[in-house]
């Protein structure tokens, strides 16, 4: 680690608070451990536990850094003990417990993938959190197969939009919902047979009149209670609905006759506390069916805006308005 610098750039969170708490400053460099790599990062995507993290209702997993950002891309610079699969200079995408916002940033070798050709790296940057959590939960979870229906709720955030892509390229028929005209007609444009405004239309109604009653096979919902038993009249028989995020609640009340009368299957999963090993399939699955769609041009990370790291707070106030249709990068 030669010509790696002591100290680099990082944003913190000085205290729980508004997206002024985001603050940057000086930290030392992090050294790779065992089975990991580090990287010199170039951009960093902004999710929404990113948000969360800073309001402090989403505190990182023991060990994790504590500086906010799941996602990556850049040059692997050094190699910790037992890091296999990737070599110094290799540009990667990785996927992060934390310590995305910074210069430097360690990854699990095994969570590092080579950034796709013809894709920058603020392209990059987007697509390991998204992608694998749409592909763990629309694919593994949620069993979606070609021509299955899918209703996917949050179709302009940065998961949307990736969720619908990879749906309509599996073959899938695929709804959508988004908080506007303009964001509905959106989602068409990425492959969304039917985009619903949800302030306007019930989207319970729309699917039920666009597949002749039967309702969709897979939801999938970034929610929560509020959309819980409207997605449970909204899914078809044998379907399945997978539980993301909790943005409209935790709890909620749903009949259990709907469950059992449909055969239903509720699930859900949180990708961030799960192991390397747990993550690295993932990965895997990933690279073997993604990567190819990336490559061949029919899946592609939508960026809305991008911000230098300095400006952290400037991109999360962004993200709370709910404005972007796509992913807010930061660019190092």
């Amino acid at each position: 680690m030669s010509n790696v610098p002591a100290e680099m750039p990082a944003v913190e969170i000085a205290a729980p608070g508004g997206p002024e708490e985001l603050k940057l400053t000086a930290r030392p460099t992090p050294r790779p451990g065992e089975g990991e790599v580090l990287v010199r990062v170039e951009a960093a995507g902004v999710n929404r536990p990113d948000v969360m993290q800073r309001q402090g209702r989403y505190p990182p997993p023991p060990g994790a850094s504590d500086i906010p950002g799941l996602e990556i891309a850049g040059e692997v610079v050094a190699l910790g003990n037992g890091a296999a699969g990737v070599a110094i200079g290799d540009r990667v995408a990785a996927l992060l417990p934390g310590g995305g916002y910074a210069a430097y940033a360690t990854a699990a070798a095994p969570l590092c993938l080579p950034v796709p050709e013809g894709l920058s790296m603020v392209e990059a940057a987007a697509i390991p959190e998204t992608f694998f959590t749409v592909w763990t939960n629309l694919f593994d979870r949620g069993g979606l197969k070609a021509g299955e229906t899918v209703l996917i709720h949050g179709g302009t955030s940065g998961i949307g939009t990736t969720a619908i892509q990879l749906a309509h390229a599996w073959g899938a028929r695929v709804f959508a919902t988004a908080g506007s005209p303009d964001k509905a007609r959106a989602c068409e444009r990425l492959g969304a047979a039917r985009g619903i405004d949800y302030h306007a239309e019930d989207f319970v109604d729309i699917v039920r009149k666009e597949t002749d009653g039967k309702g969709v096979d897979v939801i999938l919902d970034m929610v929560g209670a509020a959309y819980l038993a409207r997605n449970l009249d909204a899914a078809a028989v044998e379907g399945r609905l997978v539980v993301i995020s909790l943005i409209g609640g935790a709890r909620g009340e749903i009949n259990l006759n709907t469950i059992m009368s449909k055969r239903l299957t509720l699930t859900g999963s949180t990708l961030r506390i799960r192991s390397v090993a747990q993550k690295a399939v993932v990965a895997e699955g990933v690279r073997r069916n993604v990567w190819p769609l990336i490559a061949a041009g029919k899946v592609k990370p939508v960026i809305y805006a991008t911000f230098p790291l300095a400006q952290a707070s400037e991109a999360h106030r962004l993200m709370e308005t709910s404005k972007h249709i796509g992913k807010i990068v930061l660019t190092i």
